[in-house]
């Protein structure tokens, strides 16, 4: 059966796509919830009966609540060290002394990745483990439906103020009596961002009409992205916080009561990795200060010792007590004890009871054996030993033996929740390994057979071979069948866990064995068919007339290989070494082939390569007459061994034989820029002497230098209205830059410029859409009107043309370098290499592809994505941290 490539290729997509959705099934484990949230007031549990008849507790309500004010101050990624560290010490004088001297409890609260804001708000307000698929739903922030503190304190009448990352207004819309959202699109701003939320202080600290103050600073997270967490501005910003801090304080202590006292939080939602980035789980980035100061707490004699590490979930819990609210229902965190550790051990007992509980019965809801739990079992034992210690207490013990008991079981308490909250957070980080396997399977399987079809599907007729038959009749095919069918049964008949491939209907499952077995026995057929046309070996040793050439070897080995590195945790963090090694390893071959085809082909066979030279003259000529700056579409008759011995005349064979080492030596220059990976990202490098601000004048050299030459390899190929365009729009870059302080112009003043770069941001998106548009009406009129060649090339070009000068604006200064090299580079590979070589659409596509994410980590300082300078544009917050890449591969 044959099939059209576009029809093949789009049956490979729809089966693609039902592997990738299997895969994601399994790795986006499904997570720990329980009733929702309209159903979560029910009535509390009551303490535990005591053994005995006629005895009976009389404590059966919610425990009333150990503070009157709450203020939670969240400073956007607070890495533990500045406040524990020597920076805390030099920048946060009166935090670092109330921590100390001061009535409070210091912990390192540990985060879960994805180490971004929106999770980490989830996090902290559910007490739940966000996965990553909340990152994906990070981009639009929609309301919380689950059960959380803020949705508690409203519905027993707290009142609510916020002021700061407008997240939290998304999250939880109409909940605030009163709040002030910030945007935290505008990574540029570090001052106003956090000024918007200090103006309201002064006013509300003097009111009384509010149970719970929220506050969200965003400026510490936008210096760590611009400088890093090493940046001179880091001191200061830490400084403004600690005096925040110090007001809040101050102010909560002279209002205080005889009856409850106020409770002041401080915390991060996250960290930051050392090149001010987050997003991963780096020490940087998970560990957070978690500050509870209250005159409630006893006062600190001896010195500090290293703070007890929390997870960041024992937050909502904690609170919940303290504000006398339920604990939410989906939370996995535990009580953190200290905090309550003055009250009586009657109330202490009651508090873990309270957590135990609504843990025991979220494993109850989420577990099918939960009985077998080694923390549900503790927390029966628990519950039992806290029933006898009710009736000793009710008996009106007071003896010695009473306290005893009541710490054994205060200790059995906390065991039990340890346990508990670890096995609800092992189930919410379980992935369906069985799902996901035959996800992968079946992508593994269209891309093996793609990769068999592409020289078919890019051959003249564009066909492709369908063995259907001999695999659906096949013994082969029904043994399969059996075998993929018999692993179905045992994998589900013996998983513990619920699997999600297993949960499908028998027939849907036995359809998708049949088809791994179909595409694994069509894979097979084709290979075997590759073989039977595979031609003898030549009879001219040094001419192969081979159907994979190294550079075919290469391109499959390196796929194949950096595909493999994606299995181990060490490469994917230093996945540039890879990109690396695989164009340099390409630029070797490429210049090997360029020796071979230029000289030891011609001394093979002159008078073949006379002809192959007349023939070239003419393709020459026409594609010049053309306009056409690709890869000429040579006679097919010409054989690729016999087609580039005398391509080029004089100098330019020596030029041609030089360019993979002009390319090595233009890759080796931008590894210096910037330093990337985990290892190696906090070393010095050029990006950083070009930065600062002893240096913005050699900086502007470099970047306007660097626009010129971008705009002679750009314009050549463009109409004069888009030569004008592009050098204007180029100009705007520069004087974007300016406006915001990057560069500076030779005239320039000190005075600061009122439009911070949106005016001039704006002006280079008027070109940019003004270029794109001209190219594509050129496009829309080749194929219309016109059957000029020329006119389609131009308006391809002008669109390309477009493309990069928005990358251009979109470029820190420091990286323009990288940009002029990556055209340098596509415009050298072409007219030496891809043209004279004749290699196929394929290969230089895959050659793109390698140089683009070569090119990602020469511009990119760790994991930091490359739009984070970005003007005008309104990414969501996960851009901004690590372990997502925003890759701009640059497609020439």
């Amino acid at each position: 059966m044959r099939l059209r490539s576009g029809v093949f290729a789009s049956s490979c997509l729809l089966v693609q796509a039902l592997g990738v959705a299997l895969f994601l099934r399994g790795f986006f484990p499904v997570p720990v919830r329980s009733l929702p949230r309209r159903e979560a007031r029910a009535d509390p549990p009551a303490e535990p009966a005591p053994p005995g008849a006629g005895m009976v507790s009389n404590w059966t309500k919610i425990p009333p609540p150990l503070f009157k004010k709450v203020v939670v101050v969240l400073i956007d990624a607070l890495r533990d060290d500045f406040v524990f560290g020597s920076k805390g010490k030099q920048f946060m004088p009166y935090t670092t002394q109330v921590v100390e001297k001061g009535t409070s409890y210091s912990f390192i609260a540990e985060a879960k990745p994805p180490t971004v804001t929106m999770p980490r708000i989830k996090a902290l307000m559910t007490g739940s483990i966000p996965g990553f698929i909340d990152v994906v739903v990070n981009l639009n922030s929609p309301a919380l439906l689950d059960d959380n503190l803020i949705w508690q304190a409203k519905t027993a009448g707290k009142r609510i103020i916020f002021y700061g990352d407008d997240t939290w207004v998304k999250l939880f819309p109409k909940h605030f009596v009163e709040y002030d959202g910030t945007t935290s699109f505008f990574v540029s701003d570090f001052t106003e961002v956090d000024d918007n939320v200090t103006r309201h202080l002064d006013r509300v600290l003097k009111r009384e009409d509010w149970d719970l103050l929220i506050l969200h600073y965003l400026g510490l997270d936008h210096i760590g992205h611009m400088t890093g967490p090493n940046s001179p501005l880091v001191g200061p910003k830490l400084r403004e916080m600690d005096n925040i801090v110090k007001k809040i304080h101050i102010s909560l202590l002279s209002k205080e009561e005889a009856s409850l006292p106020n409770l002041l939080v401080v915390c991060g939602d996250h960290g930051m990795s050392e090149t001010g980035s987050h997003g991963g789980s780096s020490e940087g980035e998970v560990r957070t200060p978690l500050l509870f100061i209250s005159s409630a707490f006893e006062k600190r004699s001896g010195p500090l010792a290293q703070p007890e590490h929390v997870q960041q979930t024992d937050l909502a819990s904690t609170l919940a007590i303290g504000l006398g609210l339920p604990i939410s229902r989906n939370s996995v965190g535990n009580l953190i004890l200290p905090v309550v550790g003055g009250k009586t051990m009657r109330e202490q007992l009651r508090f873990v009871h309270l957590n135990g509980f609504q843990l025991s019965r979220l494993l109850q809801q989420n577990t099918l054996a939960y009985e077998k739990d080694p923390g549900y079992e503790h927390f029966k034992i628990a519950e039992k030993s806290h029933g006898n210690w009710i009736k000793l207490y009710l008996e009106g013990n007071n003896s010695e033996i009473l306290l005893n008991l009541g710490k054994k079981v205060l200790k059995q308490y906390l065991e039990a929740l340890k346990t508990l909250s670890s096995s609800l957070s092992k189930q919410v980080a379980q992935y369906d390994m069985y799902s996901m396997m035959v996800g992968t399977v079946i992508i593994m399987e269209v891309l093996l057979l793609l990769l068999l079809s592409v020289p078919k599907a890019l051959s003249k007729r564009a066909e492709f071979e369908v063995p259907l038959s001999p695999p659906l009749f096949s013994l082969l095919f029904y043994l399969m069948c059996l075998l993929l069918c018999a692993v179905h049964v045992i994998v589900c008949t013996s998983a513990e866990s619920l699997c999600y491939f297993c949960s499908m209907s028998w027939l849907t499952a036995v359809g998708v064995m049949m088809l791994i077995s179909a595409l694994m026995c069509g894979i097979l057929s084709a290979i075997a068919k590759m073989f039977e046309n595979s031609r003898p070996p030549p009879k001219n040793p040094t001419v192969s007339s081979s159907s994979w050439s190294e550079i075919d070897v290469l391109i499959l080995a390196g796929t194949i290989g950096h595909v493999l590195s994606l299995g181990a945790s060490s490469f994917i963090e230093e996945e540039h070494q890879t990109w690396y090694f695989l164009i340099n390893t390409l630029c070797l071959v490429l210049c090997q082939e360029l020796c071979r085809n230029y000289f030891l082909l011609k001394e093979c066979d002159p008078q073949n390569s006379t002809n192959v030279k007349q023939n070239f003259d003419s393709i020459g000529e026409t594609s010049e007459y053309k306009n056409i700056d690709i890869p000429a579409a040579s006679n097919s008759k010409l054989g690729k061994a016999t087609s580039s011995s005398e391509f080029v005349k004089g100098s330019d064979k020596w030029i041609s034989v030089a360019t993979p080492w002009i390319i090595l030596i233009c890759c080796r220059l931008l590894r210096s820029l910037n330093q990337t990976g985990v290892q190696w990202a906090h070393r010095p490098d050029f990006g950083h002497w070009l930065t600062s601000s002893e240096h913005k004048s050699e900086l502007s050299f470099l970047a306007a230098v660097s626009l010129l030459m971008i705009f002679f390899l750009v314009q050549r190929r463009c109409s004069l209205v888009s030569k004008i365009a592009m050098a204007l729009g180029l100009l705007g870059v520069y004087s974007y830059r300016a406006a915001i302080g990057n560069v500076i112009f030779p005239w320039q003043h000190g005075g600061r410029d009122i439009s911070k770069g949106i005016t001039e941001a704006r002006f280079v998106y008027v070109f940019v859409l003004g270029i794109v548009f001209t190219g594509t009406k050129d496009l829309l009129k080749s194929q219309v009107i016109s059957t000029d060649s020329s006119m389609k090339s131009t308006g391809l070009w002008e669109v390309y043309s477009g493309l990069v000068l928005l990358a251009a604006l979109l470029f820190r200064p420091h990286n323009l370098p990288v940009l002029l090299f990556c055209l340098l580079i596509q415009t050298m590979m072409t007219k030496y290499i891809w043209r004279p070589l004749k290699f196929d659409a394929a290969q230089i596509t895959i050659m793109h592809y390698w140089f683009g994410q070569a090119f990602f980590y020469f511009q990119n300082q760790g994991k930091m994505h490359t739009l984070v300078s970005y003007p005008l544009c309104r990414f969501p917050k996960v851009l901004q941290g690590s372990g997502t890449y925003t890759r701009m591969i640059l497609v020439c």
